[in-house]
């Protein structure tokens, strides 16, 4: 593509704060992480809203509406070809971006996604993972699914806790990362049907290095690297977990400067209160790298503003650097069909 520099399409028209808050960010990150930014949706809007960071050089790439939170997945991307979850989508295609960022209409980013780029072999599925703060400092969890499958078969989460454990190592840096099941108790007898299956099927494939199943509580203790789960407890589990860390904040910030002490710790406390948001901040998170699809594609929060555009910018350019879907695909090709009788 002429540049060594990863090259990200970002849907400039999704989301809550669109297309301000997604130009500011992905603006902040051409200049502080060195990718080009490739800015897909209505041109008048994007440049009205550069305007107000003097930027320049920057390529806009037209697009015809926007997806909306109402309608249907499939059926409005086929009503709007020219959408730009689209287009964005097209670039990556057709080999003009590495990646696309959208935190416009989650369902339609995937179906997108599907539809454009197409599963890599040998995944049925693809998954979206969430990556969190831990209890240990700079030790984060990755936990898949959180959302892009409702119902899943022990096969489709032993694909996750692949895909999951080869991210978490090339990307995340952990060497040997400790893979758990979601479960409501420690024993591999516990669970329903499907934890039960999986736990077997996670337990007999050397690939993944398993170590059990993962408690609610022990999500976020530091003792696992990646955690799967079907889509729908996933999300709940994530939008929980993002609710109890803004309640958090919330709380420090109300009550850390209560009287004249508080105000003099406040301020002292000042750059401890900065890490500490910064660890329990869903917007530095970012959003979910939609794995098993052959593009790079990040999915952000609906309400994302410049700090979370930025910090998804980022995970799309790790994930381009770190050469994660070439990885993947070069697992499957030597381990495929684990499962053979299609569970």
């Amino acid at each position: 593509m002429g540049s060594t520099r990863a090259r990200i399409a970002i849907d400039a028209m999704g989301g809550d704060h669109a297309p301000a808050e997604i130009v500011a960010g992905a603006l902040r990150a051409r200049e502080e992480l060195d990718v080009e930014v490739l800015l897909v949706g209505d041109p008048q809007q994007i440049e009205m809203s550069m305007k107000h960071h003097n930027a320049s050089q920057v390529e806009v790439v037209p697009a015809e509406g926007t997806i909306e939170m109402h309608e249907e997945p499939l059926s409005g991307l086929k009503r709007k070809p020219k959408a730009s979850i689209n287009v964005a989508m097209e670039l990556v295609k057709q080999g003009r971006a590495d990646g696309v960022v959208s935190a416009g209409h989650s369902g339609a980013a995937m179906a997108a996604a599907l539809l454009r780029l197409g599963r890599l072999k040998g995944i049925d599925r693809p998954a979206i993972g969430a990556v969190l703060p831990t209890l240990i400092a700079s030790k984060p969890v990755l936990i898949l699914d959180v959302g892009a499958n409702v119902d899943c078969r022990p096969k489709f989460l032993e694909q996750f806790a692949m895909m999951g454990t080869i991210y978490s190592h090339s990307v995340l840096g952990i060497e040997e990362p400790k893979v758990g099941l979601l479960n409501i108790g420690e024993e591999s007898s516990k669970g329903n049907d499907l934890a039960v299956r999986t736990h077997q099927m996670l337990h007999d494939n050397p690939k993944i290095p398993f170590i059990g199943n993962a408690e609610g509580r022990d999500v976020l203790s530091g003792n696992f690297d990646v955690v799967v789960c079907d889509g729908f407890v996933g999300n709940v589990l994530l939008k929980f977990a993002e609710a109890v860390g803004e309640v958090a904040l919330h709380i420090l910030r109300e009550e850390l400067p209560q009287g004249l002490h508080g105000q003099v710790g406040t301020a002292l406390l000042k750059p401890n209160l900065r890490r500490i948001k910064q660890r329990m901040d869903h917007a530095e998170h970012g959003g979910g790298l939609l794995l098993g699809v052959a593009g790079i594609c990040i999915i952000s929060h609906g309400s994302s503003q410049a700090p979370s555009i930025f910090n998804a910018i980022r995970l799309a350019k790790e994930a381009v650097d770190h050469n994660v879907l070439d990885q993947i695909q070069s697992q499957y090709q030597k381990t495929e069909a684990i499962a053979p009788d299609g569970e």
